[in-house]
């Protein structure tokens, strides 16, 4: 570069001629004339693509692969090496397989789509579903995390479910919204089953799920479904779901429960507002001001993020819900009973009352069993009370097994009976408070259940006792004389009582 500069110099500002220099360098006149018109050293610039001189006749041939293989599943389509191989095998192909690999990629770099940079307005968001590992209570576990993230601002709102489903995409919108403090006014997704029923031809009308409409009803937003296969189209979200597999997912997390791994997501949602953008002078936190500006409002009601099922107990007390049995008091068996799942729990109605409440199960094919909804079954049945599958994992304070082979001893057939019934003070009682009661009577040999019940209410000395007339004003106006005692000393006369 340093000699180009000279030469330039010499002719073009000190006037030497171009022969002298020609002479002087031995340079050939057409890089003279080269160096004079560029200012820096053009490089070398093909004009033309090279010919292919080995490989060319086999393009068409190469061509009709890569077609064929669009309709294939990724894992099974060519390799470059594999389309070398074919093209020695059955076309006779003598060339080298670099040439092939290069012809392959210049095939697929003129198919590769270019897109149009898009406008993101105030108030619009994009959601996706992600997935990642997490260690939950020592069982390293695959998890489903939302993601909500607005355009605009670059801010964003991650949670972790168990998966993702009807009850979850409800879920993560709800708590986006009351993150945001509203809710945004065009949301993008792609064509997941749980919001589209079904797409009309290759157009963008879809027939939306029941679920979704119900969302959308009760928050009025619009909605916009990318078309098949261009997740381009809601570019930002697949970035943002990238970016916290990558950021808040590695190293894996090392978490109790959902719960305090989803704290701990919205923690690190809120420490990256004060990053800036790329091209931007305000923070992520100030531009979210301008979207929230643009937000509808949040309804006056909450919504209720579960989904209803109505169906009947069976004849064992159990509801099942989502591949899950889930029981229920033995007096609705053979009833018609609403179920409603939320994310993390499971609740049970009977004409709009509720009569269960459980935590979710997400395997399949489990039994969530309450012990409590049997002992009205186990009393009519007391011969079942060491069979009883619903009583097999149940943990009971030890007074409470000295207190049924005490019964039993004394009281003979009656004494497990009489056992059952004190166990079903458990259903207006804590475990605790009757444990307590149970502990008290086993030391002064109260073993029935009507003396244990008695330990279960507070007992205060009758000479702390005071009556207050402020719950009584009628009463203040009577007159209570005093008694004279002195008349009972009659008694004590001849001829009194004897």
């Amino acid at each position: 570069m340093e000699d180009w500069t000279k030469i330039r110099q010499r002719i073009l500002v000190e006037g030497n001629s171009k022969r002298s220099i020609l002479r002087e360098t031995g340079m050939h006149w057409k890089t003279l004339e080269k160096v004079l018109a560029h200012s820096e050293p053009p490089g070398y610039r093909l004009i033309s693509p090279r010919k292919m001189w080995k490989v060319g006749p086999y393009i068409e041939r190469i061509k009709q692969i890569l077609v064929e293989d669009e309709g294939m599943p990724r894992k099974q389509r060519h390799t470059a090496q594999r389309i070398y191989q074919r093209l020695k095998e059955e076309d006779g192909y003598d060339g080298s397989y670099d040439a092939v690999w290069k012809a392959i990629g210049g095939l697929k770099s003129r198919k590769q789509e270019v897109f149009m940079p898009l406008i993101h307005r105030p108030g619009e968001a994009q959601i996706d579903f992600g997935f990642a590992l997490v260690n939950i209570n020592g069982e390293l576990r695959k998890v489903a995390f939302f993601v909500m993230a607005l355009p605009y601002s670059d801010a964003f709102f991650v949670q972790a479910f168990e998966r993702e489903c009807t009850e979850t995409f409800w879920e993560g919108h709800v708590r986006a919204f009351e993150y945001f403090g509203g809710v945004s006014y065009r949301n993008s997704y792609d064509n997941s089953r749980v919001a589209v029923a079904q797409i009309v031809g290759g157009t963008r009308e879809r027939k939306l799920t029941m679920g979704f409409l119900q969302l959308q009803s009760h928050y009025l937003f619009a909605h916009h479904f990318c078309l098949v296969r261009r997740a381009n189209e809601k570019g930002v979200v697949e970035g943002v779901v990238r970016f916290t597999r990558q950021n808040f997912f590695v190293p894996v997390p090392q978490v109790k429960d959902l719960e305090e791994l989803n704290q701990w997501l919205v923690n690190r949602c809120r420490e990256d507002l004060g990053r800036k953008l790329r091209g931007k002078t305000l923070s992520k936190a100030q531009l979210l001001e301008e979207d929230r500006a643009a937000f509808l409002p949040l309804p006056s009601t909450a919504f209720e993020a579960s989904r209803k099922v109505s169906t009947t107990a069976s004849s064992l007390s159990l509801v099942r819900f989502d591949h899950n049995d889930y029981s229920v008091p033995v007096a609705y068996g053979h009833h018609p009973v609403v179920v409603k799942g939320f994310c993390n729990e499971v609740r049970l109605s009977y004409l709009g009352a509720e009569i269960a409440c459980h935590k979710r199960i997400w395997k399949k094919e489990q039994v969530c069993f309450d012990p409590l909804h049997y002992l009205a079954l186990l009393e009519r049945k007391p011969g079942s009370l060491d069979y009883a599958r619903p009583l097999e994992e149940w943990k009971l304070p030890e007074c409470f097994g000295i207190l049924r082979r005490r019964m039993e001893n004394e009281r003979q057939g009656e004494g497990t009976r009489e056992y059952i019934r004190v166990l079903r003070l458990l259903e207006k009682h804590s475990m605790g408070k009757l444990a307590k009661a149970i502990e008290e009577g086993l030391q002064v040999g109260a073993l029935t259940c009507d003396a244990i019940v008695q330990f279960l209410f507070p007992r205060n000395d009758w000479r702390e006792t005071l009556f207050i007339l402020d719950q009584h004003p009628h009463l203040r106006h009577v007159q209570v004389a005093m008694p004279d005692v002195s008349v009972y000393q009659t008694l004590l006369a001849a001829g009194g009582a004897r």
